[in-house]
């Protein structure tokens, strides 16, 4: 199981949320790629960056950080947040992503995303399914839509979809543990590479989603927090 950090951005600094509230934010470090490059000496391997600032809006935002994440450390950037478009997309690989996370354009444009697997392959597009009551939401999670995660990601694997992002918004940045019994019925009914998201406060919480058979953990507030060291998790990579 791939342990995957986060770094969240708004305002250009590292931030996180509880339950996706922007009113909500702690901020962690001013500089995004400080943060980053601690990652890495602790041994980090992934990182996964979120612009929250491009989600609210609607389009990419702080790329230029991404674009500093990507060439001064050798981490394997997925970047997700505001790429609605053609050249949301061309600008995140541009600026270093390996990876993007399509998430609101993906309930919106499915169409559009559809491209982008035939244009860039699967393995750089990850579908986002963040829910809430098991409801798909969408544009930096202020918006509800009426799909149900389980199905979305079961549409998604039959267009080409082989990795998708799952966050419960209600378990994330409350360091109250995953929802296991939820990645649990995706992994049984779909045969899809699932990356856990929200929740995590241990590393008895990795071991559970590994036993429950996901294919990549992110961690962040637990991290910040000092619930989890960087030396435990790269123990586990």
């Amino acid at each position: 199981m791939n342990i995957i950090p986060a770094i969240d951005i708004l305002n250009g600094k590292c931030v996180r949320l509880s339950k996706g509230d922007y009113n909500s934010q702690a901020i962690y470090n001013e500089d995004p790629l400080e943060v980053a490059l601690a990652m890495e000496a602790g041994g980090m391997k992934y990182v996964h960056v979120v612009d929250l600032d491009g989600a609210r809006s609607g389009h990419i935002v702080n790329h230029k950080i991404l674009q500093l994440i990507a060439a001064k450390t050798n981490l394997r950037v997925d970047f997700g947040g505001g790429i609605k478009t053609d050249e949301d997309i061309r600008i995140a690989f541009d600026c270093g992503a390996r990876q993007i996370t399509a998430g609101s354009i993906a309930v919106d444009h499915p169409e559009i995303v559809a491209g982008w697997l035939e244009q860039y392959s699967p393995e750089r597009i990850i579908l986002g399914a963040d829910c809430k009551n098991r409801i798909i939401a969408t544009h930096g999670w202020l918006q509800q839509s009426d799909l149900d995660v389980v199905t979305f990601i079961m549409d998604y694997a039959a267009k080409g979809i082989t990795k998708v992002i799952c966050t419960d918004i209600n378990k994330d940045g409350m360091l109250e543990g995953p929802s296991i019994e939820l990645y649990g019925e995706i992994i049984n009914k779909v045969n899809i590479g699932l990356i856990a998201s929200g929740g995590i406060a241990s590393l008895q919480d990795l071991e559970r989603l590994k036993v429950a058979g996901c294919a990549g953990a992110i961690v962040g507030k637990a991290i910040y927090e000092n619930r989890i060291s960087l030396k435990e998790l790269s123990s586990l990579c």
